[in-house]
């Protein structure tokens, strides 16, 4: 009798995944491209699910959006070298886990770079490099250990007067993974939230398969290095190939190095693989300033993060416990 009971749930179950399929809406949120994909067993609860992750996404933006003028990050930015402010622990924590993160780059990722004065341009108008005096003033008022947190008021404290902070390299990243926790959280087995090349998923697909990821070859976007599950994880993808300029035959990317204010060079793009969409933005805009060597070395000592790096030769560079199904 167990036999027969756990051969029909086994059945049943089968035809549970067979029965559900995914369902896919694609939008503009936080000024960027998402791609909300859900398995459900029917398209009026997937608009449901989908609905919420729509309605989770837009809270967060509201939450750090540095453009609205009313949010507490725009506060924070106001008060910079006059008074700290108190914000929800959200806030708090969220810029608590970024100056973390600050501290284990050295500084190559850093929420202040929104104090950085805009002298590069990657739209074609540059004819010349900017002096070597205007990069350093550029990010005179950059600097991760200017934020000072108090924990028991949950206040942010921005020393300099005019600096500011900004969530663009992690505020889609981790709007991605609240919204997939609030999914998972109102039963939605599977799904990915693509937040314009931020990838965040669970579950698998309804034949049972791991979601897979190409990893894009940045010298041919026709053509890709090869495919990678991922298993209830983030990915993140960083390139310079499409936003760039070349001074006296060197390549500079669009990311620049708060530390410096020059460019990054030397990488093409760069892959994070990390439990979390947040951490793996963050660390893919890092490992671009950091450079291949120390990018790698860094990414090695984390636990369950993984990447792979394209130099500027288009040599695949992978940390230790990548494995590529090559194409």
């Amino acid at each position: 009798m167990l036999r027969i009971i756990t051969t029909f749930w086994a059945f049943f179950y089968v035809f549970l995944m067979v029965a559900q399929r995914p369902y896919k809406q694609n939008l503009i949120l936080m000024g960027s491209s998402f791609d909300i994909t859900v398995i459900a067993e029917d398209s009026v609860k997937a608009n449901e699910y989908i609905q919420l992750a729509i309605n989770e996404i837009e809270r967060i933006e509201k939450l750090i959006s540095s453009w609205d003028k009313n949010s507490q990050t725009s506060l924070i930015n106001k008060n910079a070298g006059v008074v700290p402010v108190r914000v929800d622990k959200e806030l708090f924590q969220f810029i608590e886990r970024a100056l973390k993160i600050s501290k284990l780059t050295d500084g190559a990722f850093d929420i202040s770079y929104a104090s950085m004065d805009k002298i590069w341009k990657f739209d074609g108008s540059m004819s010349q490099m900017p002096s070597e005096k205007e990069i350093k003033a550029s990010v005179s008022k950059v600097g991760y250990k200017n934020i000072i947190l108090n924990k028991d008021k949950t206040t942010v404290f921005l020393k300099v007067k005019g600096m500011k902070i900004g969530f663009g390299a992690i505020g889609k990243g981790y709007a991605a993974d609240m919204a997939k926790a609030l999914l998972a959280k109102e039963g939605v087995t599977a799904g990915i939230i693509n937040a314009s090349g931020d990838m965040n998923t669970w579950g698998k697909q309804p034949n049972g398969k791991e979601w897979m990821i190409a990893i894009t070859n940045p010298l041919n976007k026709n053509k890709a290095f090869g495919l990678l599950p991922i298993t209830n994880g983030a990915v993140v993808t960083s390139g310079n190939y499409e936003k760039h300029v070349t001074f006296n035959g060197k390549r500079y990317s669009h990311i620049i190095d708060p530390r410096t204010g020059y460019p990054s060079s030397g990488i093409l793009s760069v892959t994070v693989f990390a439990p979390k969409a947040e951490l793996a933005d963050a660390l893919a805009t890092s490992v671009f300033v950091m450079g291949k060597e120390v990018g790698l070395n860094r990414i090695n000592q984390l636990p369950n993060v993984e990447c792979v790096i394209v130099d500027d030769n288009g040599t695949l560079n992978i940390s230790k416990n990548i494995k590529i199904d090559v194409l």
